[in-house]
């Protein structure tokens, strides 16, 4: 009898999978060892799909063994309470807070946005901030929907966009369908966003009517870069603006907590320290009316 050629070839064998409790033994041995685990990662050395990854993280959170992040988990131990920020403060009292570090911060976002032809820039007291350190050249086109902002750019040669719409008293934001409308027809080089809050699980604001003209900025901007210092790590607001994978950069003043930067590193947000700088409000914070000045 001839024996037919496949036969005469040794089997191939597939990589045996690892059974289910095997599977979950290797996760928590991974992330003893290693202090964070990726889902990304995890499928290919378990020779599984990245959705049975996530299904054994889900069963492995439930029985207390990990915490669950965007992306991958992380020890439990290591996982840094949440802070909920239930009233908005006002906007006087936030741009005392935290001034030195806002300054380093929105110095180095001014720096970033300098060649840039379309920037959107977003309300808050620290891209406020950033109108004391832009230098923007001719023609460059900022748009915006905050009046205080704007009436502070105004006085510099680049093109300054106001938003038309509601004004929203307590920020000075203009929000509502009009100004959506009119932001959404555009592309930004980049767009710099302000947050109230940061955790694993992404950004988050106070209000739903600044988080809507927010979502604009991100899906209409090639680079999205979100100033938030140290004091907002493990805080949420009321709305969820994004998620951390939506976003490009986070300028910040510290290097955030072993749980948060696992998060961010996964989402491969590009993290940058901002050193400090010569404030040149050090002196006039105190007494200086941050209304618009249009």
């Amino acid at each position: 009898m001839t024996v037919p050629e496949h036969d005469s070839q040794p089997e191939k064998r597939r990589p045996q999978r690892p059974l289910p409790q095997e599977r979950h033994r290797l996760i928590v041995a991974a992330l003893e060892a290693d202090g964070a685990v990726h889902v990304s990662e995890l499928a290919p050395r378990l020779a599984v799909s990245e959705m049975t990854i996530r299904r054994d993280l889900v069963e492995l959170e439930r029985g207390g063994l990990l915490t669950r992040t965007h992306g991958g988990a992380l020890p439990v131990a290591t996982a840094t309470p949440v802070v909920v920020d239930e009233q908005e403060p006002t906007f006087a009292a936030r741009l005392q807070r935290e001034h030195e570090a806002k300054a380093a911060i929105a110095a180095m976002a001014a720096r970033m946005v300098r060649k840039c032809r379309a920037t959107a820039i977003d309300v808050g007291t620290t891209t406020y901030r950033m109108a004391d350190f832009m230098d923007l050249p001719r023609h460059a086109k900022v748009f915006t929907n905050s009046v205080r902002l704007a009436g502070r750019l105004v006085e510099t040669s680049a093109e300054i966009y106001l938003a038309g719409g509601k004004v929203r008293p307590i920020e000075q934001a203009v929000v509502g369908p009009t100004a959506i409308a009119q932001f959404e027809r555009l592309w930004f080089d980049i767009a710099i966003i302000g947050v109230a809050g940061i955790t694993p699980n992404g950004l988050f604001d106070y209000a739903f009517e600044e988080v809507d003209v927010k979502r604009v900025y991100i899906q209409r901007a090639q680079r999205r870069v979100v100033l938030c210092d140290a004091s907002k790590f493990h805080r949420v607001s009321l709305v969820q603006v994004a998620q951390l994978h939506e976003v490009t950069t986070l300028i910040t003043n510290a290097e955030p907590p072993a749980d948060l930067r696992a998060a961010l590193d996964a989402a491969r947000v590009d993290v940058r320290i901002a050193p400090p700088v010569v404030d040149p409000l050090d002196t006039t914070l105190g007494t200086r009316d941050p209304g618009p000045s249009l």
